[in-house]
């Protein structure tokens, strides 16, 4: 509303000028306050509608859009207007206190997204954090990124051993005749031998050799790019680090539309469905997030699916 009063803020005058009951006409020095309100506005509003996206995975994004807020902030928190200032100095309370701890998650995804990777908090947290504390906290987020991979590589060894003894049992029995089953021939042994050579030595430096390569250098539509898809592509690569990426870009910010954050109105589930089980609500929430996709169907379309 604001942003569109401003786009007709020379209309104000002319209709105080014909209606004399107008008495409410904003003076110059609204205008500036208005403007200047706009002006950050607009930096909450790119970023809220950036976190809470739904078609594309969002992790990733926060850290980089929480770094442009801090910075907003920052620069007008000595500005020259008194209402101005006392505005963002009460938003900088609030934002200050949310990141006086770190939050793993989300440096940890900005840092698996393949155009970011170290760098990314490297930019980031001297910003955000004071400069006493942006190099500890770079540290505690480094250590955290490789015991999270370590806890990985861990429930892969354990499950490639259980692997391992139910090939044994299976390879050890015998079918009619005397028969042995193949996973007791050569290959099976050559192919265990492949494990151990080109999957397990890799993984003691798979996110090594992720970090100290240079990050994605993305074309023109940068705006489309889609970690899980990048991850999914070089899945060879990186076959450990993968399945952590993947899952951790998988968390979404935020399950609510921006709209729905202000509106007052009904959720997902209205009174004749209050009685669903989270499960069952959740089912049905996947299933039409799927029908959506599959029929390239966006939620803001009255289509419905029989």
């Amino acid at each position: 509303m604001l942003a569109t009063a401003v786009e007709f803020k020379e209309v104000f005058p002319r209709f105080k000028d014909r209606e004399p009951h107008y008495d409410c006409c904003p003076s110059l020095e609204d205008w500036e306050k208005v403007e200047k309100v706009c002006s950050i506005l607009e930096v909450f509003w790119t970023a809220t509608h950036i976190i809470s996206g739904s078609e594309y995975p969002t992790s990733n994004l926060f850290l980089n859009e929480v770094y442009k807020v801090k910075v907003l902030l920052d620069k007008n928190i000595q500005d020259e207007n008194d209402f101005i200032r006392a505005l963002v100095r009460k938003l900088k309370q609030k934002f200050d206190k949310y990141w006086g701890e770190r939050n793993l998650l989300m440096a940890i995804a900005a840092i698996l997204d393949p155009r970011c990777k170290i760098r990314v908090i490297e930019f980031c947290f001297p910003k955000i954090y004071a400069p006493y504390d942006a190099q500890a906290n770079i540290a505690k987020v480094r250590e955290a990124l490789y015991d999270l991979y370590g806890e990985y590589v861990t429930m892969h060894y354990s499950s490639e051993g259980e692997k391992s003894m139910d090939n044994q049992v299976a390879g050890s029995s015998s079918g009619p005749d005397g028969y042995v089953e193949a996973s007791s021939s050569g290959w099976s042994e050559f192919s265990d031998y492949l494990r151990m050579v080109e999957i397990v030595l890799p993984h003691k430096s798979n996110i090594g050799i992720y970090l100290e390569e240079g990050c994605y250098i993305c074309d023109s539509n940068s705006d489309k790019f889609v970690a899980l898809e990048w991850w999914k592509v070089n899945t060879l690569k990186y076959r450990m680090l993968s399945k952590t990426a993947c899952d951790i870009l998988a968390i979404s910010i935020s399950i609510v539309a921006s709209k729905d954050t202000f509106s007052a109105g009904t959720r997902v589930i209205d009174a004749y469905r209050a009685s669903l089980s989270p499960d069952t609500v959740q089912v049905l929430m996947y299933a039409g997030d799927w029908c959506r996709n599959i029929h390239g169907v966006k939620k803001n379309n009255k289509i419905s699916f029989k």
